[in-house]
C-alpha cells in the first residue's frame, strides 16, 4: 500500500481489542438486566426481538497519502458535525465523527513494551457524557499509557473519584474567554454539516526538567495545545501539561521519555469515524429468516446529495509556530500566532473508504460477526482530494430537510443473507416494505434508555484542596447552556489553576508560565486568525454561552475554571 497511510502495528493491535471489550462488556450487563426475548406465538407476534443484547458499530476508514516524517509538530483538521441518530437513545449509545488519532512518533526498536498514548478525542457522544443532545460535543482526549488515565479537558478525565485524579488534573486552561464544560465542549444546538476546525500544536510554555517528582525522570518543554477555529471562537484554548505525559514513568521508568512531552507527533495518522455503540433489534419470519433493525443513522446532505465530511488536513513542523513563539519568550519579537502554512502539507485523500460495521450479538465470536452491506452502496468522490466526500448509490438512502439543513438516512433494515460458501454471511439492505411483519421490527422504537437523572459534577470542596488553596479571585459565575446544563465556574490567576498545582511545578516555574502567558493573551486575541480556513462550507459555532467575557482586572493573566456542572 505504498502512498497509503497504513495503521501500525500498535494500533492494529489495540483498536480492535477497546472495541470488542467495550461491546462485550455492555451486552453482559444487558444480558443480566434484560434476559427476556419475545417468542413467536400463534398470534403472529415475533419470534425474537430483542433491541437490549445487541448493538452495531465498527469503523469508517479513510486513507489518505503518505507525508513527509518532517511535518511532526501537530497537525489541523475540519470535520463536519451533525446529529448521527435522529433520536439520542441514552448514554449506552457511543460514537465519535470523523477524526483522528495523533501518536508520538518513536522508534520501535527501542521497547517490546505495547505503549498505546496518543490524543484522539474529537466530536461524538460517549458513555460518560451526562448531559447529552443529538447535537455533538467534543473532548480533547489525551491518553496516558495504555489507558492508565485520559484527560479530556480542564478538570476532566477518567473516573469521578478526585483521590484519584487518572488524569483530571492533564489539562490547563489557557483561553480567557472560553469555559470548557466537563461534560464536552458544547456547539450550538441544531449544528448540522457546518465544519469544526481544530487542532494541536506544541508550545514552549515551560522549560523541559531532568527531575520529575523526585526522581531521575526526565519531563519535556512540549505543551500540546487545542486550537480552535468556528463561527463564533478562534485561538488557543487549552493545553496538556508535559506532566500528564512523562508521570507513568515514575512506575516504570523504562518508558522515560517516549511520550508526548518529549516526542514529535507522527505526521502519517489514521482519519476515520469510530462507532461503539448504536442500538439495534432483531426478528425471525415464519420461514426462520432474521431480520434487523438499527437506529436511524444520518449523514449530512450538499445540494448535490453527497455528504462532505472533511476538509484541508494539514501537518506542521516546529517552523509553522514554535520557534517564533520561543524566540519571543526568549526576548525577542512577537508573534501573530498565524500558523505559517508554507512550513505546513495538506495531505490528500486517496479517494477510499471503507466501513466495518458489524453487528455484535450475544454468543456469537468475534470472528464470526456479519459485517453491514454498507461497503456496496458508499464510496468516495476524489474529485476533490483535500475534501473527503461521500457518495450513497442506494435508492434505499433517503433525504429530509430540517431547520438547518438536509440529512441523509442510511437504511434501518437488513436481511441477514449466507451464500453456500460464506460461514459468516452479511446484513443486506432492504426495503421497509420487504420486512414481514410478524418480525415485529417495524414496531421497535429505540427510545431514551437512560433510568438514572444526569451524574452531578462537582470538584473537591475541601479548604485545604487545590481548588480553594491558593483557591479563585473570582465567582462564583452561572450560565445555562444548550444542553439544558447549569456551568457554575470562577476565576483563577492563570498559573494558580488546579491543573498547575498538580504538574509537578516549582512556584517558581509556574510565575515563569504566568509570564509566558500574558504574553499570549495580551496579543491573541479570540477574534485573530490562527489555523488556515476550510477551502469550503460554513464553520460551526460554539454554544454561545461558553464565551465569556473576563470581569475588570483580571482580562490579561486569568482564567474561567469550572467547579460545577448539573441541572438546576
Amino acid at each position: 500500500m505504498d502512498g497509503v497511510a497504513v495503521n501500525t502495528c500498535l494500533f492494529q493491535f489495540y483498536r480492535p481489542v477497546i472495541l470488542i471489550l467495550k461491546a462485550g462488556i455492555l451486552s453482559l450487563i444487558f444480558m443480566f438486566l434484560c434476559p427476556k426475548t419475545f417468542s413467536q406465538k400463534k398470534n403472529n407476534k415475533p419470534e425474537m426481538v430483542n433491541n437490549s443484547g445487541q448493538s452495531v458499530g465498527g469503523y469508517m476508514i479513510v486513507q489518505t497519502k503518505k507525508v513527509d516524517q518532517k511535518f511532526n509538530a501537530g497537525y489541523s483538521i475540519y470535520t463536519a458535525a451533525w446529529p448521527l441518530l435522529k433520536e439520542y437513545p441514552g448514554r449506552s449509545f457511543q460514537s465519535g465523527l470523523f477524526g483522528t488519532w495523533m501518536f508520538p512518533m518513536r522508534d520501535s526498536s527501542k521497547t517490546k513494551e505495547k505503549l498505546y498514548s496518543d490524543i484522539e478525542g474529537g466530536l461524538g457522544w460517549w458513555r460518560s457524557t451526562q448531559y447529552a443532545t443529538t447535537t455533538p460535543k467534543f473532548n480533547m482526549g489525551g491518553v496516558q499509557l495504555n489507558f492508565a488515565g485520559w484527560a479530556n479537558g480542564p478538570g476532566s478525565g477518567k473516573g469521578t473519584d478526585w483521590n484519584k485524579p487518572e488524569g483530571k488534573y492533564g489539562v490547563a486552561q489557557l483561553s480567557p474567554w472560553l469555559l470548557f464544560p466537563p461534560d464536552g465542549l458544547n456547539l450550538k444546538q441544531g449544528t448540522c454539516g457546518e465544519l469544526f476546525g481544530y487542532g494541536y500544536l506544541p508550545l514552549p510554555l515551560t522549560e523541559a526538567k531532568s527531575t520529575t517528582a523526585g526522581e531521575n525522570i526526565p519531563t519535556g518543554n512540549q505543551s500540546w495545545t487545542l486550537f480552535l477555529n468556528t463561527g463564533n471562537f478562534k485561538g488557543p484554548v487549552a493545553f496538556f501539561t508535559p506532566y500528564f505525559w512523562s508521570q507513568v514513568a515514575l512506575k516504570n521508568p523504562g518508558v522515560s521519555g517516549l511520550f508526548l512531552d518529549v516526542l514529535p507527533s507522527n505526521a502519517n495518522k489514521y482519519y476515520e469515524m469510530e462507532t461503539q455503540y448504536v442500538p439495534s433489534a432483531e426478528g425471525t419470519d415464519a420461514k426462520g429468516e432474521k431480520y434487523m433493525r438499527i437506529a436511524s443513522i444520518q449523514y449530512p446532505a450538499a445540494p448535490d446529495g453527497n455528504s462532505r465530511v472533511m476538509n484541508r488536513l494539514m501537518v506542521y513542523n516546529k517552523k509553522a509556530l514554535w520557534d517564533g513563539v520561543k524566540a519571543w519568550f526568549d526576548g525577542g519579537k512577537p508573534v501573530s500566532g498565524l500558523i505559517d502554512t508554507s512550513e505546513g502539507f495538506m495531505q490528500h485523500f486517496t479517494g477510499k473508504v471503507r466501513s466495518t460495521w458489524q453487528l455484535f450479538e450475544d454468543n456469537v465470536p468475534k470472528n464470526h460477526r456479519a459485517l453491514l452491506n454498507i461497503n456496496t452502496f458508499l464510496s468516495a468522490d476524489s474529485a476533490d482530494p483535500i475534501t473527503l466526500t461521500l457518495n450513497w448509490n442506494s435508492n434505499l438512502v433517503t433525504r429530509r430537510k430540517i431547520a438547518s439543513g438536509y440529512l441523509l438516512t442510511l437504511p434501518e433494515y437488513y436481511h441477514f443473507v449466507k451464500n453456500n460458501n460464506d460461514s459468516i454471511g452479511e446484513w443486506v439492505a432492504v426495503a421497509p416494505s420487504d420486512v414481514p411483519t410478524e418480525t415485529g421490527l417495524q414496531k421497535v422504537y429505540f427510545k431514551n434508555s437512560d433510568t438514572a437523572p444526569p451524574r452531578l459534577y462537582a470538584t473537591p470542596d475541601d479548604k485545604n484542596s487545590c481548588w480553594k488553596n491558593p483557591g479563585p479571585v473570582a465567582g462564583p459565575y452561572k450560565v445555562k447552556l444548550g444542553d439544558g446544563s447549569t456551568l457554575t465556574y470562577y476565576w483563577y490567576r492563570f498559573a494558580d489553576q488546579p491543573a498547575l498545582l498538580n504538574a509537578d511545578l516549582t512556584s517558581a516555574e509556574r510565575e515563569e508560565m504566568q509570564g509566558r502567558v500574558e504574553k499570549l493573551q495580551r496579543s491573541w486575541t479570540k477574534d485573530k486568525e490562527y489555523l488556515p480556513p476550510p477551502t469550503i462550507g460554513k464553520l460551526a459555532d460554539i454554544d454561545p454561552a461558553l464565551i465569556v467575557t473576563p470581569p475588570a482586572g483580571l482580562e490579561v493573566g486569568y482564567v474561567p475554571i469550572v467547579s460545577r456542572q448539573d441541572i438546576e
